[in-house]
């Protein structure tokens, strides 16, 4: 489990994570191989799409999408402490810049605006990239690319090398 660096109170009033504008978006979660299997007990199999995302469904008070697990009656993932990887790891993010990989940031993320130089969100990122230093874990980015994608306005911290 990746500690998270977001007061849980702050996500909660957010409501801007697990919302998508388009059913097909980037943004929305894909699954590592060694989730898809450890979880499925979990998540059901018509959560997860044929490209090993996590399904969106429509949303019509918003008009948008959300994520198959957001409850929007209280903002809460269903599953939150089986959420997959991507979602722990957020509001960074492993995008593909220019034939590279970067560990980015959301610059969307309110609590990311507001403390992007503070001392508490430079050390998490240390901690991140630390992480990313891991064989294990560099070895499922190889193993699972369709969870490294181009975020537009991402900001790029550190180079990830696969």
């Amino acid at each position: 489990m990746i500690a998270q660096i977001i007061p849980h109170g702050i996500c909660l009033e957010c409501q801007g994570c697990c919302r998508f504008s388009q059913q097909d978006s980037i943004w929305s979660v894909s699954l590592l191989d060694e989730e898809l299997s450890s979880l499925d007990k979990k998540i059901p199999s018509c959560a997860v799409s044929s490209d090993k995302k996590i399904r969106l469904e429509p949303n019509s008070e918003e008009g948008n999408f959300v994520c198959y697990f957001l409850s929007l009656q209280d903002n809460q993932c269903k599953i939150y402490p089986f959420r997959p990887f991507e979602c722990q790891l957020y509001p960074f993010l492993i995008n593909r810049h220019e034939g590279k990989v970067f560990l980015a940031v959301d610059v969307k993320c309110p609590f990311v605006r507001d403390n992007s130089e503070s001392e508490l969100f430079k050390k998490h990122a240390q901690y991140l990239t630390r992480l990313f230093n891991n064989p294990h874990l560099l070895n499922s980015l190889k193993n699972n690319p369709r969870i490294i994608q181009g975020y537009a306005g991402a900001i790029n911290l550190t180079e990830i090398k696969l």
